[in-house]
């Protein structure tokens, strides 16, 4: 007995041995940490929003050890800067603001959004600040207006910059009231942000260890080796993305006008002018991103309705001519009479050139209009001058024929005999409600 207790001692013995022996290798090939990576360029847009809480959500559901915003930008609506901060601070995952790639920019809004981060980082070369705030059109705000926008922004930023000391806070005060700008290297050194890395390999490294408050805990960050999850942009982001350039936007705007004309010349077919308002409504969201003149818009309302006028009314195409340049001109005021630092400007060649194409494209218009104006009544009455027909009834000189499937009252033309039942004739002209005809000679043959 005492023998079989000892075997089974032995076997447990052994059983936990081994058990215990792979615990270690499993522990080992443990899955290697991950860093969620969103990506955000351009204008500030709507579409962040939700691309940053994919992120978030993301982030947390994967148990990942920090989430990284490459962020480039030219800065944006206050507003959208305030719900992306307040995403940023609800973050359950510790949050890096990376302002990239070499020559990158956080301007603007973008200089608070890096101070919302646990850390701010930037690449070489690249640029932090001018935060000073504009109107929607990019021109300077009135001063009450001016010195309570400052006001409000500056202490957005004090409270987000205190743990980063005086300096940190000092130069956020001046980027938001005289759009001052610092190089990474500066902004380092004043404490504006924790890192300079090269890239995301370099920032991680530099992250690893680090601790962090996330939601009122410290948590230590282990990002050595992580492996990078990147969150794409769906289609439709990807697309709304797009409209903040501004030479999309334009083109958008002139076919969306040119589908709804087409549509209010022809209407019926419906096609042109379900794609005017999708491509008009695409171009009104891309406009309401870009700091643009609305002036310019009277001066393109004016351009089609120049267009119009020479349709309806045909000038020889000096109408299409003024709308080209009406054309051309409100494009310009709209789009690159703004100066707004970061933001792009619409190609003038492009603007000319799309002007060209409409004005050539309305004055082929014209031209067809002009042609269908001297061309010859091909309908009614009129139209049956040369054509054939046969005898219904005797004519001499009156009778009835049958011309273009209808019968007709008939004469015989000057000189013509008398024709009997069945006898091909030609109508030589229309006289009020009567056909005068002569006899079709064989071989002859006129237009049907």
């Amino acid at each position: 007995m005492r023998k079989h207790t000892l075997s089974l001692l032995n076997l447990f013995l052994a059983t936990a041995f081994l058990l215990t022996g792979f615990a270690h290798p499993v522990e080992a090939q443990s899955a290697a940490p991950t860093a969620v990576v969103v990506t955000l360029e351009g204008p500030l847009t709507p579409v962040w929003s939700g691309l940053l809480q994919r992120g978030i959500n993301q982030a947390e559901k994967t148990d990942a050890e920090l989430l990284v915003i490459e962020l480039n930008t030219p800065g944006g609506s206050v507003d959208l800067m305030n719900s992306l901060i307040q995403q940023i601070l609800a973050s359950p995952v510790p949050v890096v603001v990376y302002v990239s790639p070499r020559g990158a920019m956080a301007a603007s809004a973008g200089t608070l959004l890096v101070l919302a981060g646990q850390i701010g980082a930037m690449s070489p070369e690249s640029s932090i600040g001018a935060a000073s705030p504009v109107g929607l059109q990019g021109e300077d705000i009135e001063s009450t207006s001016e010195a309570k926008t400052k006001e409000i922004l500056k202490a957005s930023a004090r409270s987000l910059a205190e743990r980063r000391g005086a300096e940190a806070i000092r130069l956020v005060e001046e980027a938001i009231d005289s759009a001052v700008a610092a190089s990474s290297s500066e902004a380092l050194q004043a404490g504006l942000i924790d890192i300079i890395a090269r890239d995301m390999d370099d920032l991680l490294e530099q992250v690893d260890g680090l601790t962090v408050q996330v939601n009122g805990q410290d948590v230590v960050i282990h990002s050595s080796k992580a492996a990078l999850v990147p969150v794409a942009p769906t289609l439709v982001e990807e697309i709304l993305g797009m409209l903040t350039n501004p030479n999309i936007v334009f083109i958008l705007l002139s076919i969306g006008v040119q589908a709804i004309l087409i549509e209010m010349s022809s209407p019926g077919g419906w096609v042109a002018g379900i794609i005017g308002v999708i491509l008009l409504a695409l171009s009104i969201y891309g406009l309401g991103i870009l700091p643009v003149n609305w002036f310019g818009i009277v001066f393109l309302i004016i351009a089609f309705i120049l267009f119009i006028l020479d349709i309806k009314a045909p000038t020889h195409g000096a109408l299409t001519v003024a709308g080209v340049a009406s054309f051309i001109t409100g494009a310009l005021i709209l789009f690159n009479s703004v100066s707004v630092p970061g933001f792009p400007r619409v190609s003038v060649g492009l603007v000319v050139g799309m002007g060209v194409f409409i004005g050539l494209t309305f004055f082929a218009v014209v031209m067809i209009a002009m042609r269908a104006l001297r061309k010859p009544i091909i309908t009614g009455r009129e139209s049956l001058a040369g054509k054939e027909g046969y005898v219904i009834q005797r004519l001499n000189p009156q009778g009835i024929v049958q011309v273009a499937g209808e019968q007709w009252t008939a004469f015989l033309a000057s000189g013509e005999k008398p024709l009997k039942q069945g006898d091909r004739v030609i109508v030589d002209k229309v006289e009020g409600v009567r056909l005068i005809v002569r006899r079709l000679e064989d071989g002859h043959h006129s237009e049907k």
